[in-house]
Formats: C-alpha cells, sequence, structure tokens
C-alpha cells in the first residue's frame, strides 16, 4: 500500500477543518446533536488526517489506531484541571483544540468517525496512479 501525498494530507486536513467549523459556529439550522457529534466527528477526523500526514507510510489501520489514541487521550485531559487549563478552554483555540466537558459519548463519535475515515483513506491510497507522460484509456 502506498502513501498519500502531503498535498493531498493538507487538502484533506482543511478541507475537514472547514466542514467542522461550519457544523459548529456556521448557523445552518442542523439539529443540536448534528451539530454535537458532526463536530466532534469531524475534529477526530482531522486527527486522523494529520496522523496520516506525519506517518505517510503507516496503514490506515495503524494510523487509527494512533488517532484514536491521540484523540482519547485530549478527551481524557478535560477530566484535568489547573486554573491555567481551565482558562485555555474558555478560549476559541482551547475550544476547537482541547473541548470543554468530557464525555464518554464522544469517545465513542471520535472512534467511529477514524473508522470511516481509515475505510476513505484505504480506498483513496487504493486508486490508481496515472504514470506521467502515460494517457490511460
Amino acid at each position: 500500500m502506498r502513501g498519500r501525498s502531503f498535498a493531498v494530507s493538507l487538502a484533506l486536513i482543511g478541507v475537514t477543518m472547514v466542514a467542522g467549523a461550519a457544523i459548529r459556529f456556521v448557523p445552518l439550522g442542523l439539529p443540536h446533536v448534528v451539530v454535537k457529534y458532526g463536530g466532534s466527528m469531524l475534529w477526530a477526523v482531522m486527527i486522523y488526517w494529520i496522523v496520516s500526514a506525519l506517518l505517510p507510510t503507516r496503514t490506515p489501520f495503524a494510523v487509527a489506531f494512533l488517532a484514536a489514541g491521540v484523540a482519547t487521550a485530549v478527551e481524557f485531559l478535560k477530566l484535568f484541571h489547573t486554573p491555567a487549563f481551565d482558562a485555555f478552554r474558555l478560549t476559541l483555540p482551547g475550544i476547537l483544540v482541547l473541548g470543554r466537558f468530557f464525555s464518554v459519548w464522544d469517545i465513542v463519535a471520535y472512534w467511529l468517525a477514524i473508522a470511516v475515515a481509515a475505510v476513505i483513506d484505504f480506498r483513496i491510497r487504493d486508486l490508481p496512479v496515472e504514470e506521467p507522460g502515460h494517457a490511460s484509456l
């Protein structure tokens, strides 16, 4: 299985970030559950794309395992409280990176989203690549 180009990885990260921000911050009239878990799931997919960009030769399964670990660790960080950490959580970067409240359901949503991203990644990596100078019929 071959890796994915860094440019494609950056595009996937960017599109996922824009979609996540749109779901969370643009008043689209979506149900609360879609806003809450859709944003969380897209955050987890973004973690998957970042890990896969940093480790392009790893299999989607290995990337998914590591991304799920990172996402789960960040969720458990929500249980750690200090004045500085809590103040950071009230800022936009803090909300986007760490979130504010611990939820086991978020972990479930992360794992489900990461599994879907791994399947998509597997299919992307399996697409035939056209050789330069060779036209396909």
